[in-house]
């Protein structure tokens, strides 16, 4: 029996998560993922998919984040019915995010209509609300450290990876005519020291590994956060202005409110009001009451003073209603919006609004892939295209290092160092072309490991004749 595997997705950037194995006769997807950033790389999303969906036995999900999951209703609308084996806060998480995703695309092909800025003559959501529905049956909820046989060939175990609630490291162990072999997918790690999230598991074998690269350039120092968040709110306070975060609704979020709570106890950030302005974070931080083994702040979470989740200067917005009030605020207010990188979403409104304003300041808290807006911004962009205008960029921008859910290079290092034998090959995914290469050259150096790093749509073979 041959193993194969095809690249679809993740290789040379950090969105797009898709991976197609062949195990024998079985067809399975690890990962099913949009493409974001760069237009070349979001195009693909409408294109053909490379392989037949209703060909795909099965499909396996390392966690919720739309850059893993956001094709499911598309595969499915083009014919997949098979399961989709994800863990159970993977399960809640990707009902919420997309519902979301669906609402977002249907509103923006209706505003780009309207607005006629689109130049397509009658513009489509890639899919929507009901077709994100259609998804849910497919859904089979797995648990850590739980075998769970797929078929008589392949069994598949998930183990914690940090990173957002439910997200997992997956082992596949394959059983052959004549050999058994392990491939594991590292999905996206989480820090070994994050102040909600468990580290990620140590896994000590794998006859083949994926291995994301997201951080494989850099080290995210998550010392003196407090002090260089602390000192970007008072700041924009002293200026007379409003702080804008664009962030993640899953996970960042959380982690955000839980560093503005804690200086604000401290006494580090005025007593100003923190609006979550994202339904959907709403959703998700509920979850974290429901999944309290995936975290440690369960005895937090328990009473008011310590909740970082619920006391008298958060204030959770819904409606849309709510969502616009807030640009009559002027200072000395705090306000969190989705997407992270500034792709779609509420975040929109508030940056068509606030950038303008060089009283006010946009703080970025995570990666930002090439291509997306909030990359621009960073980048010193004196404009910023907004539902087809030209905004100028007059607010101060800044980047709070160590906030990242990602390892960085030295923890992705260190975890590769728990392995007791090297890996037949190791994958480098989900990173751009320096972040790989650097962590290429690192892992050879200290551990004599054979990295390959794929580029899209190449395909290898794993195993021959087992």
């Amino acid at each position: 029996m041959d193993v194969k595997v095809k690249f679809l997705g993740a290789a040379g950037t950090v969105t797009g998560s898709r991976f197609f194995l062949e195990i024998g006769a079985l067809r399975v997807l690890v990962d099913c993922g949009l493409f974001q950033g760069v237009k070349e790389n979001r195009l693909r999303n409408w294109e053909t998919f490379p392989i037949t969906p209703d060909s795909i036995d099965v499909v396996l999900l390392t966690h919720a984040h739309i850059d893993h999951s956001g094709y499911l209703p598309k595969l499915i609308k083009e014919g997949f019915n098979g399961p989709i084996y994800l863990t159970e806060a993977s399960l809640e998480l990707v009902k919420i995010l997309l519902l979301d995703a669906g609402k977002l695309q249907e509103e923006e092909a209706r505003f780009a209509r309207k607005k006629g800025y689109s130049k397509h003559e009658n513009p489509e959501p890639l899919f929507t609300r009901e077709d994100a529905e259609k998804v849910f049956p497919n859904l089979r909820p797995i648990s850590f450290n739980q075998e769970v046989k797929i078929d008589e060939r392949l069994s598949l175990v998930a183990y914690n990876a940090g990173h957002i609630l439910g997200a997992a490291i997956l082992k596949l162990q394959i059983k052959g005519d004549n050999q058994e072999k392990s491939i594991v997918f590292s999905g996206d790690l989480g820090r070994s020291k994050d102040p909600i999230l468990n580290p990620p598991a140590e896994i000590p074998l794998a006859d083949v590994l994926f291995l994301e690269s997201t951080y494989g350039d850099r080290v995210n120092e998550s010392i003196e956060i407090d002090r260089q968040f602390g000192k970007v709110i008072r700041d924009t306070c002293n200026n007379g202005g409003v702080s804008i975060i664009p962030s993640f609704a899953v996970g960042r979020t959380q982690m955000v409110l839980f560093y503005l709570h804690r200086l604000q106890q401290k006494g580090l950030i005025p007593q100003i009001p923190i609006y979550v302005d994202s339904p959907m974070a709403i959703d998700v931080t509920g979850l974290y009451k429901k999944f309290p083994e995936y975290h440690h702040l369960a005895p937090s979470l328990e009473n008011y003073e310590s909740n970082p989740f619920h006391h008298k200067n958060l204030h959770y917005y819904r409606d849309q209603e709510s969502s616009i009030s807030l640009n009559n605020i002027k200072s000395h207010a705090i306000i969190i919006s989705a997407s992270g990188m500034a792709t779609g979403g509420r975040i929109l409104h508030h940056l068509y609004h606030r950038l303008p304003n060089k009283e006010d300041s946009v703080i970025f808290v995570g990666y930002q892939a090439e291509g997306t807006r909030g990359r621009k911004i960073l980048e010193g962009d004196e404009t910023c295209w907004i539902y087809g205008i030209a905004v100028p960029v007059k607010a101060k921008t800044y980047f709070i290092d160590g906030l990242s859910a990602h390892a960085d290079q030295k923890e992705l290092v260190d975890w590769c160092d728990n392995f007791i034998a090297k890996p037949k090959f190791t994958f480098l995914i989900h990173g751009e072309p320096k972040a790989r290469e650097e962590l290429a050259g690192i892992l050879k150096e200290k551990f004599d490991w054979n990295t390959i790093s794929p580029e899209y749509l190449e395909s290898f073979v794993l195993f021959s004749g087992i």
